[in-house]
């Protein structure tokens, strides 16, 4: 199993933070890094600079936000990237949520699974190298004489990537979103994952791979987990509160949050709506006190040097491919989690 690294998006990381982590993570040999974007830090502009500052390291985008960009202007990022990156670029997209969608880019957040597979659809021709040309719901390619000008045509990308086929991974949590991806997407990037209990999520992924003639061993599965190594377990999960704190409290709606759902089904949902109550009426050291210890060690990864191996042990056990990390404390805190993976990568 390959060991990654998640440097996120400001601010939970200073620009500062991601290029001395990411340098440190490629000179120590891990497998990837990773970065993604919510409203506020680009992707793209960050890779980039990323793909520079280092050598070896596989970068990848975790996610890139469907609703931001047409689908040939994620074709034409992630080429310019894989070339940049001398073939190291690996795809995420996601749709976000509807609070994002529909705030912040002004796109409705309808019929999510057809938009995102015209998306992918249209994304892969390009890479590809075919002229593209699309007639869905979301997408018209080339728009049709009556439109515009009736001066559009099928165009071929100019250029290609280094990579024969750039990867293309689709972070989804909901079961109707992880069968496509069993479907039609070359990886998987879920984050909270159970890995002692992960049928509820892995079912779902091997349903939509057999609806496609596939085998779930043909999908890329590469956990996101936020982790802290600490001197104790206490330290450790103070460490990672406030990144499931957000989780819970923040990504998705009182009413629809996947997240609180899985934490119900693992028998903890109780902790979990207490926590994304206080978060919503503001009391962000409430929500976080209320998480309960069993809570914290199913949602991420916080403990002692010498249960590392272990604790990581049972994503490789689970089907994990890649395991990703997101380290979290203060920098110090980062750092050693940061080290003590890359010791165990190699």
């Amino acid at each position: 199993m390959e060991l990654g690294l998640f440097l996120a998006y400001w601010p939970w990381f200073s620009p500062e933070e991601q290029f001395e982590y990411a340098v440190l993570a490629d000179r120590l040999g891990l497998d990837s890094l990773w970065v993604s974007e919510a409203w506020g830090q680009d992707a793209v502009s960050l890779l980039g600079n990323l793909s520079a500052r280092t050598e070896n390291i596989a970068l990848g985008s975790g996610l890139m936000q469907i609703p931001a960009r047409q689908p040939t202007a994620t074709a034409m990022a992630a080429m310019t990237l894989d070339v940049l990156s001398n073939g190291r670029f690996r795809l995420g997209l996601g749709l976000s949520g509807p609070q994002v969608s529909e705030g912040w880019y002004g796109v409705g957040y309808k019929k999510p699974l057809g938009r995102t597979r015209e998306y992918i659809e249209i994304v892969r021709k390009a890479l590809d190298g075919e002229k593209v040309t699309a007639d869905g719901d979301f997408w018209t390619l080339p728009l049709p004489e009556d439109q515009g000008m009736g001066l559009g045509k099928p165009l071929r990308m100019l250029g290609r990537p280094v990579q024969e086929r750039i990867p293309i991974y689709v972070g989804a949590i909901g079961p109707k979103s992880i069968e496509q991806v069993g479907a039609m997407a070359d990886g998987w990037l879920p984050t909270m994952v159970n890995p002692r209990d992960p049928n509820i999520l892995l079912d779902p992924l091997r349903r939509g791979a057999e609806s496609a003639g596939r085998s779930i061993t043909d999908i890329r599965i590469a956990v996101s987990a936020v982790a802290a190594v600490a001197d104790t377990e206490r330290e450790a999960r103070e460490a990672v509160k406030p990144w499931i704190v957000f989780y819970i409290g923040a990504m998705g709606a009182k009413s629809k949050n996947f997240y609180v759902e899985l934490a119900d089904h693992y028998g903890y949902g109780d902790s979990a709506r207490e926590c994304q109550d206080l978060f919503l009426a503001g009391d962000r050291l409430g929500a976080a006190n209320s998480l309960t210890d069993e809570l914290i060690d199913t949602f991420a990864i916080a403990t002692t040097p010498d249960k590392l191996e272990s604790r990581v042990a049972e994503f490789e056990a689970m089907g994990a491919n890649e395991l990703i990390c997101c380290p979290c404390g203060d920098s110090a805190g980062k750092e050693r989690t940061i080290r003590a993976l890359a010791a165990l990568a190699n």
